[in-house]
């Protein structure tokens, strides 16, 4: 039996497996788009919803306007994503050595980007996700495992 986890890193887990249950739900239907675009189109024109948001209208554009390959890579591109971020996820639940390094390693190289993209226009997601990623970086650097075998 593993010992109780400290709460930040049952934090950073909790983190990981969103992300990782919201890049599978994109991936999905990122992909089902692709295979029923003729349908999602007549959906987008035909539908009525009780106060229409302006979200639904532009997210349909979107997808809609987006070239089949680039619908398909964006959706593979997010279930890899995935399924990388849920293993991170998992290894941290077992404390496993590899991957507090790769945790590290991808949110150390996603550091400078987002730093990029902040000088370039502040928006408060954009602040979150560095804020986050920042958090996480500390707390893994600072709380390394030992060596252990693992």
């Amino acid at each position: 039996m593993l010992n109780k986890r400290p709460i930040g890193l049952l934090a950073i887990v909790v983190y990981k497996l969103f992300v990782a249950s919201f890049l599978a739900v994109t991936s999905i239907a990122l992909l089902l788009a692709l295979q029923n675009r003729d349908t999602l189109a007549n959906f987008a024109d035909a539908y009525t919803i009780e106060g229409k948001t302006k979200l639904i209208d532009w997210l349909l554009d979107e997808v809609l306007n987006l070239n089949p390959r680039t619908l398909r890579f964006s959706g593979i591109g997010a279930g890899i994503y995935a399924l990388l971020t849920a293993i991170e996820g998992i290894g941290l639940w077992y404390e496993k050595r590899w991957a507090h390094v790769l945790v590290l390693f991808l949110v150390g190289i996603s550091i400078p980007p987002e730093i990029y993209e902040l000088i370039h226009g502040i928006t408060l997601v954009k602040v979150i996700v560095f804020i986050i990623n920042i958090a996480v970086f500390w707390y893994l650097l600072s709380h390394f495992p030992k060596n252990k075998h693992s």
